[in-house]
């Protein structure tokens, strides 16, 4: 399953697509298109400073989901809790990855932008035999502990 979900994250290539979730002051959804970085110790991504970065901050639950297919229905999506990386190697190395795979980007330019890491509470992953396909199969993770 993680390995689908992250084949559907890096459909376009060798970057990361997704849309992110989080919860706004007034308790509302606020969504945004973003970049996740799929490292071997984890989910997770550059933020900018921004609303959505407060909303993690603030209140660290999320949604992600990956961009859609242009061959299928097929989908994955997940949930948990977002907090900032503290540990400077794991911050490193996740940088590391993000610049890697976006050479045309100076990492001057995002100099303010902080890591995050996403755990997971649960997943969904949907394959489907092409558009309006009608008996999707649906497999459904769920972390029996949640931080």
């Amino acid at each position: 399953m993680a390995e689908s979900g992250r084949q559907l994250f890096y459909q376009f290539g060798g970057v990361g697509l997704g849309f992110l979730a989080t919860v706004r002051p007034d308790g509302g959804p606020r969504l945004h298109p973003m970049c996740p970085v799929i490292t071997a110790d984890g989910l997770f991504a550059m933020i900018i400073p921004s609303p959505k970065r407060r909303d993690l901050e603030r209140d660290g639950r999320y949604a992600m989901h990956a961009f859609p297919t242009d061959k299928n229905e097929d989908a994955f999506y997940i949930t948990g809790v977002a907090r900032r990386v503290t540990d400077p190697v794991v911050a490193s190395t996740v940088r590391d990855q993000f610049f890697a795979e976006r050479p045309s980007i100076e990492p001057s330019a995002l100099a303010s932008d902080e890591p995050f890491e996403f755990l997971l509470e649960s997943a969904l992953l949907t394959r489907t035999e092409g558009f309006g396909d009608v008996n999707p199969k649906h497999v459904v993770w769920r972390f029996r502990n949640p931080l």
